[in-house]
């Protein structure tokens, strides 16, 4: 019995191995990227849903502290903040809260961007615009954090 014949004739291509199926619908020729390999959309996927629940409960956390303890929003002053970033504890709170909300919040806009972006110079420039946005404010929220000075003359 001879091989299945495709459209022109010649022999219809067997899939052998995993990394032989199609990638796509939309270029459903193309090898499959080997297992070994790093997928920076994986990762980015696998960041948001981690970094999510970590939000949750740092936001949660927060607002919970501003809010509900004590006298709530009564109590928050310069002399509030001074003291709570004088602590190590409430430093890394504080950071960890910036540095994941604001990743977590970039690489959505990320998705967006190459989600509705229609030409590639606009997709190029929109990236490197939230690039530069999501540097600027980490760089500046963790300056201000950790090098606040509560002693003002």
């Amino acid at each position: 019995m001879s091989a299945p014949e495709g459209r022109r004739g010649w022999p219809a291509p067997v899939l052998l191995r995993s990394y032989d199926r199609p990638a796509g619908l939309d270029n459903p020729r193309a090898p499959r990227r080997r297992t070994g390999m790093p997928n920076f959309e994986k990762h980015a996927w696998m960041f948001m849903r981690l970094s999510g629940i970590v939000l949750v409960f740092l936001a949660l956390g927060h607002l919970f502290m501003m809010l509900m303890w004590q006298n709530g929003v009564y109590r928050i002053d310069f002399n509030y903040v001074a003291v709570r970033w004088h602590s190590p504890f409430w430093q890394t709170w504080d950071l960890l809260l910036l540095w994941l909300a604001q990743l977590h919040g970039a690489n959505g806009m990320r998705t967006i961007i190459a989600d509705y972006a229609r030409k590639d110079w606009t997709r190029f420039w929109l990236t490197r615009l939230l690039a530069v946005s999501t540097i600027f404010t980490i760089v500046l929220g963790t300056y201000v954090l950790l090098t606040f000075n509560p002693n003002i003359s």
